[in-house]
């Protein structure tokens, strides 16, 4: 047995400000599946993931929450586990930025790079944003705030999270002493960043103005790993975050085998494409500066956004894989995010496009293909799967050849990181598969005994087309493989090194009765619910631009800043709640009858109800309500508003109330 190859694939480690949508299991689930394919390929993978616990925000974030920092990322660690644990992640080991090893090396690397004079003591002032941890220059903030004699006072950073001036005493790190190192790498190394096209925009956008250095210190907050020599000064998150690629291997620490096993193979790192200037210019720098090996490949992916946008708590269109999970199965999840999101640019979610995926493709592409086949081969050969042999009837040379040549094309995709087209090699298989039962027509040949030699390669084929699928998606969709293999009496039978149509075992007995593993949905309902899931405001946003009330703005939006003629548009008024009840069919939805001063009540539906298990509380309450949006339906119901709340670290939400002395209808601005 040959010695299996090393390869180190790794998610980008998550900043624990929230909890995680699909924009981050998406990440975690492609370097599952790429962790799980090399595996099948005979490779000895070493798969990391992890949280980046460090900095202000978090300081924040448990500040506000009346906890240490420790206690705030322990409780989301233990959450973002468990989502991983429900999305059957198959990661190696899963590094925290507060392990105490971790913390050790970067202190170590630090002094080591101050004695090296790759790191120097200097001063900063800059826009800085909190929610990003990063500075910006004036040039590069998406809008600037003047006050009236033109001075800047502010401005919103390309995130859309607003920025603050910081000056204060910090360490830098000399990147322009390697930009020309860096350069000779990029053009030595062509395929380092994936997609195409992203390196150039690198080298343009950041490296060719000429390449500052980075400060990677700040005190004005405590929470980080401290500076030996200079302990009011925490390390800037980027070095600390960074340097878990390496120490979660153990490299500066007495075990260090996996580093000098793994480091040295083949090195993965995925990211989105938000953080790419950190991993091709900061991290590759770092290595540089410590005499390390460069990764050989950079994959920066895009996002997933919605018809409004990105996605974005502040807007309540916010997709959570659980609920995903939870209703339709983590298969269609897994096979949905990684079909939908096109190499080197983003993919948009709809509840349209998510259902119509799992009936089409899944239901009735490759659940009926299957369900067709066993069910044919029980009434045809009693449930035994015929000898597979080559060229018996017209059509088997051209769907071997089919079979071929998508096989090769799936191994090409897989190896470049493209999902969407290894997926579709798949798929074309299943089609052709399916045009293979249409042109053999076995309802036919099963009426004549001298057709039974054509009739017994037609299962035979069948059967073996069904085996390379649930072969090539085992890395995608494992629980839909493993259906597919135990359906065929073939399971735990895996061999995608040495695949192919003609390696179907003889003697196998497939099920006595085939098991639909992709029932169909009903498309309004389905829609209908992952709407709802998603929250009232969802409801709206996801609506066709023409059906906003153009006098309305949505306040929510945290990416821009509006002018005081727009906020006059809005239309906030007191609202005192009369009746609240369940929304009949959905565990979401209130139901309120409020009286806002107008004489007539008004109903407004809200999906806050898990918020509120006893909505009666709300009763007599006076809230905050946006009074002139456009009614909109929902479960059947006009919803004329939409009820203000506020949104808590964890998740929660508390609907805004006032005094109970103000009248109703009052306006507020």
């Amino acid at each position: 047995m040959t010695n299996k190859k090393p390869f180190y694939i790794t998610t980008p480690i998550y900043y624990p400000s929230g909890k995680l949508h699909i924009g981050s299991a998406y990440t975690t689930i492609a370097c599952d599946v790429l962790a799980r394919y090399k595996r099948m390929m005979n490779y000895d993978v070493f798969y990391l993931t992890g949280l980046d616990e460090h900095g202000q925000k978090i300081q924040s974030k448990a500040e506000e929450a009346g906890i240490t920092p420790q206690e705030y990322v322990d409780d989301m660690a233990v959450g973002v586990k468990e989502l991983w644990k429900l999305l059957d992640i198959s990661y190696d080991k899963f590094i925290r930025t507060t392990d105490d090893y971790h913390e050790e090396v970067v202190a170590a690397v630090f002094e080591r790079l101050l004695e090296q004079d790759d790191i120097y003591l200097g001063e900063y002032a800059g826009w800085y944003s909190v929610s990003d941890e990063e500075f910006f220059t004036e040039s590069q903030l998406e809008e600037i705030f003047r006050d009236e004699n033109g001075k800047v006072i502010g401005g919103i950073a390309p995130s859309g999270h607003e920025v603050e001036w910081v000056s204060e005493e910090s360490y830098f790190l000399r990147l322009g002493k390697y930009a020309d190192k860096l350069l000779d790498f990029f053009r030595t190394h062509p395929d380092f960043i994936q997609p195409d096209g992203r390196m150039n925009e690198i080298i343009k956008n950041f490296i060719e103005p000429g390449l500052e250095d980075l400060a990677v210190s700040r005190t004005s907050f405590t929470w980080g790993v401290k500076v030996p020599s200079d302990p009011k000064h925490v390390v800037y998150v980027w070095i600390d975050a960074l340097l878990n690629y390496a120490t979660a291997l153990g490299y500066g620490q007495k075990n260090h085998a996996n580093f000098d096993k793994f480091w040295q193979g083949t090195v993965y790192h995925m990211v989105g494409k938000d953080i790419l200037r950190f991993h091709s210019i900061y991290w590759p720098i770092m290595l540089m500066m410590l005499d390390m090996k460069l990764p050989d490949r950079l994959i920066a992916h895009g996002w997933f956004v919605m018809k409004d946008g990105k996605m974005s708590k502040s807007k309540g269109n916010v997709v959570y894989p659980e609920m995903l999970v939870e209703r339709y199965g983590l298969d269609a999840l897994r096979y949905y995010l990684m079909r939908s999101l096109p190499v080197g640019s983003d993919g948009t979610f709809t509840p349209e496009d998510y259902v119509g995926r799992i009936n089409y493709e899944l239901a009735n592409d490759l659940g009926n293909l299957l369900n067709r086949t066993v069910a044919m081969i029980n009434k045809y050969f009693a449930g035994n799967i015929p000898a597979y042999a080559e060229n018996v009837t017209d059509f088997d040379a051209d769907l071997a050849a089919t079979v071929a040549e998508n096989l090769t094309e799936y191994h090409k995709q897989m190896d470049a990181v493209d999902y969407p087209r290894a997926l579709e090699a798949v798929w074309n298989i299943i089609s052709r598969t399916n045009k293979y039962i249409d042109e053999t027509s076995p309802w036919v040949l099963a009426k004549e005994e001298t057709d039974r030699d054509h009739l017994a390669a037609v299962m035979a084929h069948l059967a073996a087309s069904l085996r390379v699928v649930a072969h090539l998606i085992q890395p995608f969709m494992m629980t839909t493989s493993n259906a597919i293999m135990e359906q065929l009496g073939l399971a735990g039978q895996f061999d995608l090194e040495n695949l192919k149509l003609s390696g179907l075992p003889a003697g196998v007995k497939v099920a006595a009765k085939g098991t639909p593993i992709f029932p169909r949905l009903d498309m309004n309902d389905e829609i209908a619910y992952i709407k709802e899931q998603m929250g009232d405001s969802a409801a709206v946003a996801q609506a066709d631009k023409k059906e906003w009330d153009p006098n309305a703005v949505e306040l929510k939006n945290e990416k821009k800043a509006i002018k005081f003629e727009d906020f006059d548009k809005v239309e906030i008024r007191v609202a005192e709640v009369k009746e609240v009840t369940k929304v009949k069919g959905s565990d979401k939805l209130l139901q309120f009858r409020l009286d806002a001063g107008d004489g007539n009540d008004r109903q407004i539906l809200s999906g806050i109800a898990k918020f509120y298990p006893n909505e009666q509380e709300l009763v007599g309450q006076k809230l905050q309500i946006i009074a002139n949006l456009k009614p909109r339906k929902m479960m059947g119901l006009v919803s004329q508003g939409m009820i203000l709340s506020a949104e808590h670290a964890d998740g929660r939400l508390t609907v805004l109330t006032v005094d109970a002395a103000v009248p109703n209808g009052s306006q507020i601005g």
